[in-house]
């Protein structure tokens, strides 16, 4: 069940800070002006209440990165402005059939919806660049770039040696779209793209086999 403002003015969990509001509902009524702007805007919020949840969190990460603001994913008067002010953001490819964009230099997913239109927008994590050994041999972690078309997913938790994967979407090799506990604000995993854990059902049913998935930074 769902926490109310009042409980804690927002779990310190969630990364959130509202706007210097003296009263609660004055906070609550921030935050609800956030979502529904954030929402029109394609960024991927599970209910517009003013209420905290995962999602919120996120769709300010998502919006900063995309701005190319402060990752913080912290709600503050500068960044309530700058939500007032923004446009959907207009993927890279707009003239094909629906398909997924990652951006690796502002780590953010978006799918785009068969007239072009950013209709989900998430924030990810991509490969770090770093070496790292996995079975006995040493790997680069990169996501590679490209055009690539999913060719499997598992629908539940595959367990690898590198962790578990959410509803995983395999698009080259064994790089693949999943959900993860783990969305820094920058690159960090092994090469896949990590979507935060709320969105990894509904990113699954929207991503069948055969979607393109474009990577570019």
């Amino acid at each position: 069940m769902r926490k109310s403002i009042g409980a804690a003015l927002f779990p310190l969990a969630f990364g959130l800070l509202l706007l210097g509001s003296t009263s609660i509902l004055g906070q609550r009524v921030s935050l609800l002006e956030a979502e529904k702007k954030l929402a029109s805007l394609g960024y991927w919020i599970l209910k517009v209440d003013g209420l905290a949840d995962p999602s919120t969190k996120h769709s300010i990460t998502a919006f900063q990165k995309v701005e190319r603001l402060k990752r913080t994913g912290v709600l503050n008067a500068s960044v309530m402005n700058s939500i007032r002010n923004a446009d959907r953001p207009k993927p890279r490819y707009n003239n094909v059939e629906a398909h997924v964009e990652v951006d690796l230099t502002r780590q953010v997913l978006f799918i785009v919806d068969s007239e072009g239109t950013a209709s989900h927008i998430l924030p990810v994590s991509t490969g770090n660049g770093k070496d790292f050994i996995d079975k006995g041999q040493w790997n680069r972690a990169t996501t590679p770039k490209g055009a690539f078309d999913i060719y499997l997913k598992i629908n539940g938790t595959r367990r690898s040696s590198l962790g578990d994967l959410y509803y995983p979407s395999y698009f080259i090799g064994g790089v693949a779209l999943h959900g993860s506990n783990s969305i820094p604000p920058g690159p960090a995993s092994h090469g896949c793209v990590r979507v935060p854990r709320f969105a990894e059902r509904g990113l699954f049913r929207m991503t069948p086999v055969g979607m393109t998935v474009f990577v570019y930074d």
